[in-house]
């Protein structure tokens, strides 16, 4: 029941989105940039699930703060600073996400946002780096910025589904250990 409530208002978030996006001038590809890749969706989408795994205020939270730190490495890379290691960060978001799905880890959310909150810097640095020369990094900043949180709302409900089922967090975990099997994927691709 309680869950019931939580995606009724995340759906009832969803909705305001679109106006936020026309309001703000969405016109630029960077809500593109995090639908391009398997790291970034797999990432943002854990995000999500693992909020919804841990409960309480981490429904919220630890998305804010990967979002919150994904600006913030969107300014960095936007102003082409150097931050070492970010591809190396980003695979393992993906994997180490993937890890904490699979094993219920129950971070507090203090920890849990501060750990997304170092791959969302990565995650952002990236998109930032990316951005085409013509956009107006304003309206890209909003684009990856409201696909993300998208993404993470998908992670979210799709998690909070999966724990009222019978089986859901058998399914769920199993979901965590097929991220991190991508997260190794990733890390044999980057390496070789």
């Amino acid at each position: 029941m309680k869950h019931r409530f939580q995606i009724r208002l995340i759906v009832f978030s969803l909705l305001l989105f679109p106006e936020l996006a026309f309001a703000h001038g969405f016109a630029g590809s960077g809500w593109l940039h995090p639908l391009t890749g398997i790291d970034h969706m797999c990432a943002m989408v854990a995000v999500g699930a693992w909020s919804a795994q841990i409960g309480g205020k981490a429904i919220w939270r630890v998305p804010a703060a990967f979002v919150t730190a994904m600006l913030i490495g969107g300014i960095i890379g936007f102003e082409h600073f150097i931050l070492p290691a970010t591809e190396y960060g980003i695979v393992f978001s993906v994997f180490l996400l993937g890890i904490a799905i699979a094993s219920e880890c129950r971070f507090g959310v203090l920890l849990a946002s501060l750990g997304v909150g170092i791959f969302g810097l990565c995650h952002g640095y990236a998109h930032g780096v990316e951005m085409p020369t013509q956009d107006n990094k304003f309206s890209y900043a909003i684009g990856f910025i409201i696909t993300t949180a998208g993404l993470h709302l998908v992670g979210a409900i799709g998690g909070l589904l999966l724990l009222e089922e019978p089986k859901g967090r058998k399914t769920l975990r199993l979901l965590g250990a097929c991220c991190t099997l991508v997260g190794v994927y990733l890390f044999y691709k980057l390496v070789r």
